[in-house]
């Protein structure tokens, strides 16, 4: 039999279908017992204030009624289980000392425990003492209540406790296709994993046609990544000679000395475009090749990258007013590959200086984190709620270019290096994105950057 184990982030570890089981027939073998124990004192109660009690009664009413009609044939009752005694008027010697100074009514025998009981009635100055010996009525409730009743429970928490392990081996499968599930790998499922003939012995239709459907899924989610794949690379290396024809030939656009300077700017703009493409381009590599095969990490440093990026910001935004620095005390190295900290880093730093028009943008490398504070317009806060969204760029910025994929796919490099993006804007104060990078690593500059302070 399979046994529970708790997913990566579940709230408690007996949640499970079989613990509601076991929680189920505990609760019930709890009510029968509590039914019992209701049901003894019920039938003791019955016992005692009814039977005997009225019995009793009726007893010292027919003494009394024979003792009016035939005085000389009523004697009080005298059997195993009832002794009668009475007390004419003129005292009580014939009445045992412990009954004497009983009053009217019923009344425990003292010094007797169980059903044992005395009943003193009183009729024309006489005093009627039934004595009822419940010692054998105990006996016959234990022989003929108790132990049946135990017989009973004994039948019931056996027949429950069967019902719950049938009911356990009944969802052993489904517990385990549940673990058979956690266990896949979401890029690559294994549809073999859900092979029917894996299932236990008697495991019920439902449980095969729930394996059948699962296998299924699994099959259509590898034709579904596999179709994604496919379109990634394909698409990522057929834009890329025409990007670098468009690329070659602005350069040679821009080295012609006739060219106009709206010309000039023109293709400077479609320059700048295509290195954006060129950058999407790899990223959207990168993330095929990280769902085919994983990407192969290694200790880079931050500020060798960071240094890249900000020269190729200079070079990209160089029409533009802008003042781009970079303050570095520590040398900062984390766990990644150098692609993607580039694209990570470039999309932010090329973000900043497309949002800021003129002023400054600064690049700070601290011991755990890496900040990118501009001054640009800023974002209010409901777009800062979506800036990770595919294809989301705020109103009044499409003439800043873009294509409103960069920040998404930062989020997505960031997760999967259980990295964190922290953003704060103000609409016309810019905006500020420190990057956190857990698990990182520093050494003393041997050398300052050029351009740090």
């Amino acid at each position: 039999m399979a046994t529970e184990t708790a997913s990566p982030g579940s709230t408690t570890p007996r949640a499970g279908i079989r613990y509601k089981l076991r929680r189920s027939f505990l609760l019930q073998a709890a009510l029968i017992g509590l039914t019992a124990v209701l049901s003894v004192l019920a039938a003791r109660f019955s016992l005692e204030e009814v039977l005997i009690k009225q019995a009793l009664r009726d007893e010292a009413q027919y003494f009394w009624s024979r003792l009016e009609c035939c005085a000389a044939e009523a004697h009080p009752p005298d059997t195993r289980n009832l002794t009668g005694y009475l007390a004419g008027p003129g005292g009580t010697a014939a009445v045992p000392a412990r009954l004497r100074d009983l009053g009217l009514g019923f009344h425990p025998f003292p010094g007797a425990d169980g059903f044992t009981m005395v009943h003193v009635s009183e009729n024309q100055g006489r005093r009627l003492f039934l004595l009822f010996d419940g010692e054998q009525v105990g006996d016959l409730a234990f022989y003929f209540g108790v132990v049946p009743l135990a017989g009973v429970l004994v039948a019931l928490y056996l027949s429950a406790w069967a019902a719950y392990r049938l009911s356990s081996r009944a969802v052993s499968p489904v517990i385990q296709l549940a673990q058979k599930v956690t266990r896949l790998d979401p890029g690559a499922p294994d549809p073999q994993v859900f092979d029917e003939d894996r299932l236990p012995a008697g495991a019920g239709a439902e449980v095969h046609a729930l394996t059948r459907a699962l296998a299924d899924f699994a099959s259509r989610i590898n034709a579904f990544v596999e179709r994604e794949r496919n379109l990634t690379r394909d698409t990522s290396h057929e834009l890329r000679s025409p990007l670098t024809v468009i690329r070659i030939a602005a350069d040679m656009l821009l080295s012609e000395q006739e060219l106009s300077s709206p010309a000039r700017n023109s293709v400077l703009r479609i320059k700048r475009n295509a290195a954006d493409m060129e950058e999407l381009t790899e990223a959207f590599l990168l993330l095929a090749r990280e769902s085919e095969q994983g990407l192969v990490t290694e200790w880079v440093s931050v500020n060798t990258i960071v240094a890249d990026e900000v020269d190729r910001a200079r070079m990209v935004f160089r029409d533009k007013p802008l003042d781009i620095t970079v303050k570095a005390g520590v040398g900062l190295w984390v766990e990644s590959t150098e692609k993607v900290l580039s694209v990570l880093v470039g999309n932010l730093l090329r973000n900043a200086c497309a949002y800021t028009d003129e002023g400054s943008v600064a690049v700070r490398v601290h011991p755990d984190s890496i900040v990118i504070e501009d001054s640009g317009v800023g974002l209010s806060p409901d777009q800062l709620t979506q800036v990770f969204k595919p294809f989301f760029r705020a109103e009044g910025t499409r003439r800043r270019g873009g294509h409103g994929v960069g920040l998404t796919i930062v989020k997505r490099f960031s997760e999967r290096f259980g990295w964190t993006i922290d953003i704060h804007s103000e609409p016309g104060s810019g905006t500020r994105v420190t990057v956190g990078f857990p698990g990182a690593r520093t050494e003393p500059l041997s050398a300052p950057l050029p351009d740090s302070v």
